[in-house]
């Protein structure tokens, strides 16, 4: 994190960290701005459907991080029952010799267990430990020596400056991504309706499926509107000055199931957001929120609302009835595989459908997006097609400016 020497409310720039369920999402996330990268590994972890990292991944993935300045968490997140503890001693260590800055959990036998055998580890407390109050963290510093405490979702802003100025450690809160509908992700509607544990990994979901809702026999939802209990995704943005002025040390993104395209945009999004802000001492126009806000938007979301800084989560933010996955608005049509200088000519692996006269806008890390017409598609056999829809395969066409390799292309409108 960089400090500044001045009298801005804003002294220190937090870390942006963000999630990934596979090696190429965290190289993804890391070019494109995040300072860290939070992921799973193979065991212990609360993302059993996510594609999670083998230890080779992690080094990997350490290794990546190390050479463009960022870090790696690894969330050892599971409530561990006895028979959870095998292998969990040399796991630690292994994650200790890779190169992990910190892992990330809910137990406080993991925590006493990673500070005797991988000592060079930080210790972060996850988010389900449900920190609310600074009697709490304190409590978490004071008797397992944790180095960062990670807020509960449920804090207001009031909270979350009061526990971070009497927090002798760091405090990390999250500000994007899905929010579950009970308190810190402590459910058990999926051991309940699934067999699946929740809280070891198994989580369906089950408060997003779709619901008849009956009362005294009557049937109150109808098949067009069925009944969810859902949370809205939080999307935090205008709380990031609030957050940075009450000194937080890491603006957390929920996701690790997510795609490359949602880890792309969503990172993009919030570091060109908390650059502008650190930079211009939390001053900000409407005109230039509205462009972040604009950006960020442009990510896959389901329905939004702010979290819990503004007031405890009420009816507002819940998805009662039927609805979207996605309010996404912008197609990813594909990933940058090489580009010519001399013709312009971009080699492109296609995700989504692509067609002649598409508009299309480039995602580059570290630059402003560039927009553009397709004019003509080639594909693998030279031939000049009207469409490109087979996922995966590789086409050529012109992009009349300079994109890299893994640059990311996604439809604004078609002709």
């Amino acid at each position: 994190m960089n400090k500044k020497q001045s009298n801005s409310s804003i002294i220190k720039k937090p870390e942006l960290l963000a999630p990934a369920g596979d090696l190429a999402r965290a190289k993804v996330a890391i070019d494109y701005g995040a300072d860290a990268v939070y992921l799973g590994g193979m065991s212990f972890s609360l993302r059993s459907r996510a594609s999670n990292f083998t230890m080779d991944d992690i080094r990997s993935a350490c290794s990546y991080a190390s050479s463009h300045g960022s870090r790696i968490h690894v969330t050892v997140n599971i409530i561990p029952h006895n028979e959870d503890f095998e292998g969990l001693e040399q796991y630690l260590k292994d994650l200790e010799d890779a190169g992990v800055t910190a892992i990330i959990t809910a137990s406080v036998s993991i925590m006493a267990l990673a500070k005797k055998v991988a000592p060079k580890l930080e210790v972060h407390c996850s988010t389900q430990m449900s920190i609310t109050n600074s009697t709490a963290a304190q409590l978490l510093i004071d008797e397992n020596h944790v180095d960062r405490v990670v807020l509960s979702r449920e804090c207001n802003m009031e909270e979350v400056r009061e526990i971070t100025r009497k927090c002798p450690v760091e405090t990390e809160a999250f500000i994007h991504g899905g929010m579950c509908v009970n308190i810190s992700g402590r459910c058990t509607l999926s051991n309940r309706m699934t067999l699946r544990d929740a809280n070891r990994g198994g989580c369906a979901q089950s408060c997003r499926w779709q619901y008849r809702l009956m009362e005294d026999g009557s049937e109150l939802s109808t098949p067009e509107n069925m009944f969810t209990i859902g949370s809205k995704d939080m999307m935090a943005a205008h709380y990031i000055k609030d957050l940075m002025e009450a000194g937080v040390a890491s603006l957390k993104i929920e996701g690790r199931m997510k795609s490359e395209y949602y880890v792309a945009s969503i990172v993009s999004g919030y570091r060109h957001l908390i650059d502008e802000l650190y930079d211009n001492d939390g001053d900000i126009s409407d005109e230039r929120m509205a462009y972040h806000l604009s950006e960020i938007n442009k990510g896959e979301n389901r329905e939004v609302c702010s979290g819990c800084y503004a007031s405890r989560a009420g009816e507002e933010s819940i998805i009662f009835h039927e609805y979207s996955n996605s309010t996404v608005n912008h197609d990813f049509l594909g990933t940058v595989v090489s580009y010519n200088k001399d013709t312009q000519i971009a080699q492109v692996q296609v995700r989504n459908v692509i067609t002649t006269g598409d508009h299309v806008e480039a995602l580059m890390p570290g630059k402003i997006n560039e927009e553009f017409d397709i004019t003509q598609i080639t594909n693998e056999e030279q031939e000049i097609i009207e469409r490109a829809n087979h996922p995966m395969e590789l086409v050529t066409f012109k992009i009349p400016f300079e994109v890299n390799p893994k640059d990311i292309l996604r439809k604004i409108s078609s002709k």
